[in-house]
């Protein structure tokens, strides 16, 4: 069905929508208040309907979730709170016999202190495996080694009583990096994503790729001038050392290889850096991550003309055969309904699937949830109970799945380990499955689109106009039906008439479904947080 298997030169990961699951949070089937695999299980028919052609998961691995699982304690097995390997094998079958996808959440960056590899290594200073993390004396006057900083606060070094030397965590103390400049560390983390490879998985989301590898000095980090008290502590300094050296292209280029020794396996990076750094990780030839995930729509403002430049810009710096890809929300940021607001969310949504590239949803955002406020007692993300002054937890983003209007959203039939948002009675899957004014029904509409529409695949982006009230661009695909979309980032009406050639075509899809089925001709009126998919006449 759809252009997914039928259209030339796509592949499953150009062609498809990608699904973030939050496992804690997506379904919990034996009813402890947290999500596991065999819930996703149930849930993958939803899935199926939606028309989701890939399912990304978050750490499932065993862990003391000092950081709910990105701090990992053996990467080849399942924790038991998620289920089982058994579990996880049935999950695998299940989702390839819908004709899906499973991308696995990897985190070689650093572990978790409990992991055997750092006991070992924290053991003595002559274990074969110190050298597998990063330790350093202290300066001569008993300081750290540095002056980096850790994201979740503090320095980003740990003294050890035992051995006498620091290790250095980029994130908490229970999470220390791994030392990549050792042959011995590529080795073992290869060998892990051979093991998951060979177990079916079709990718990976590689964690905070551009941290890897350090500079080999270790030199001091600049102090960054526009750092203003909002935001997080790690941004008093400009990470040009601890992060984003030129060698992490090695070893991006060493987990591409292995993947391209399977059939049609992908490989995404997590990276926050500029786009004209970001395109730097497809690598020489393309030889590097297909996806470096593009955290745009994540963090400009909201405002036409940027978004439109953006795109242009993004579209220009992409390498030959880079691949595009779009991200509106994840679990370590504010949803896109809380950040713009139900009404343009649904804007965001028609720009998220009719750009040019691979779109990720995260889960929930199909039916509009929202960053729930959760008290002060109860957080649970380090980030937010390191720094509470700051107002940082990314508990909001990562509540539970609001699936229907019985007890706890239908998530669980015990106590949820976050609270759901109070709204849940009303937005939520079922009440939304079958309203055609409906959040759900538009994206599922759109991803449909998709499938019917080889331009929004695989055609050309045409930037048409921007102001500072609206978008409008179109995909075109030689040979294929013309699609222009126009978005309306206001609240008040805007009118669109092209000036490049006389506008005349139906309207496919619309925020406004009434609207669905008409015809444009000349100039076109939008109400406010209004966008429209139209088919262009020939």
């Amino acid at each position: 069905m759809g252009v997914q298997n039928n259209q030339p030169n796509t592949l499953w990961w150009q062609s498809g929508v990608i699904y973030q699951i939050y496992p804690r949070s997506f379904q919990d089937n034996n009813g402890d208040g947290i999500g596991d695999l065999r819930g996703i299980i149930t849930r993958l028919d939803y899935l199926q309907w939606l028309g989701i052609r890939a399912i990304w998961i978050s750490p499932i691995y065993p862990s003391p979730m000092a950081d709910f699982g990105y701090d990992i304690a053996d990467y080849t097995n399942i924790h038991s709170m998620f289920g089982t390997m058994d579990d996880f094998d049935e999950l695998v079958r299940e989702i390839h016999a819908r004709n899906m996808k499973l991308i696995l959440d990897l985190v070689p960056n650093h572990t978790s202190d409990q992991h055997p590899w750092f006991l070992e290594s924290k053991s003595s200073r002559n274990n074969p495996r110190r050298d597998w993390y990063i330790w350093r004396d202290a300066r001569p006057d008993g300081g750290v080694p540095n002056n980096w900083l850790a994201a979740f606060g503090g320095s980003a070094w740990q003294w050890d009583e035992t051995t006498q030397q620091y290790y250095y965590h980029a994130f908490l103390k229970e999470q220390p990096d791994l030392n990549w400049r050792n042959p011995a560390v590529r080795q073992a983390m290869l060998d892990t994503m051979r093991f998951w490879l060979e177990k079916g998985v079709d990718g990976f989301r590689v964690d905070v790729m551009w941290h890897m590898i350090k500079d080999e000095k270790l030199r001091d980090n600049p102090v960054n001038t526009a750092y203003q008290h909002h935001m997080a502590t790690y941004d008093q300094l400009l990470p040009v050392y601890s992060t984003d050296q030129p060698e992490v292209h090695d070893i991006v280029r060493e987990m591409r290889a292995l993947l391209d020794r399977y059939t049609e396996r992908m490989l995404i990076g997590e990276i926050y850096l500029p786009i004209h750094k970001l395109v730097t990780y497809y690598g020489k030839d393309n030889q590097g991550a297909h996806l470096p995930f593009n955290f745009q729509l994540l963090t400009l403002p909201w405002n036409a003309r940027v978004i439109a430049s953006a795109v242009s810009e993004y579209e220009g710096a992409l390498p030959s055969q880079g691949w595009p890809n779009w991200v509106l929300s994840n679990h370590d940021q504010p949803r896109i309904a809380s950040r713009v607001g139900a009404h343009q969310a649904r804007v965001a949504a028609t720009l998220l699937l009719t750009l040019r590239g691979t779109p990720t949803v995260y889960y929930g955002d199909e039916i509009g949830m929202r960053d729930v406020p959760i008290p002060f007692h109860e957080i649970q993300d380090p980030q937010g109970l390191n720094m509470p002054d700051k107002n940082l937890s990314r508990d909001p983003s990562r509540t539970p799945m609001q699936w229907n209007n019985s007890e706890q959203g239908g998530f669980t039939a015990g106590k949820p380990w976050l609270r759901l948002d109070r709204n849940f009675y009303q937005v939520n899957v079922q009440a939304q499955k079958d309203d055609a004014y409906s959040m759900l029904q538009l994206y599922r509409k759109l991803i449909r689109l998709r499938e019917e529409y080889i331009a929004l695949v695989a055609g050309n982006y045409m930037p048409v106009y921007a102001d500072h009230q609206m978008m409008a661009y179109i995909r075109a695909a030689e040979g294929a039906p013309r699609l222009l979309i126009v978005l309306n980032f206001s609240h008040r009406p805007c009118y669109f008439k092209s000036l490049a050639e006389p506008l005349k075509g139906t309207i496919l899809v619309s925020t406004s479904p009434e609207l669905e089925g008409t015809t444009v001709e000349g100039t076109t009126s939008l109400s406010g947080d209004e966008a429209i998919v139209v088919r262009l006449d020939a």
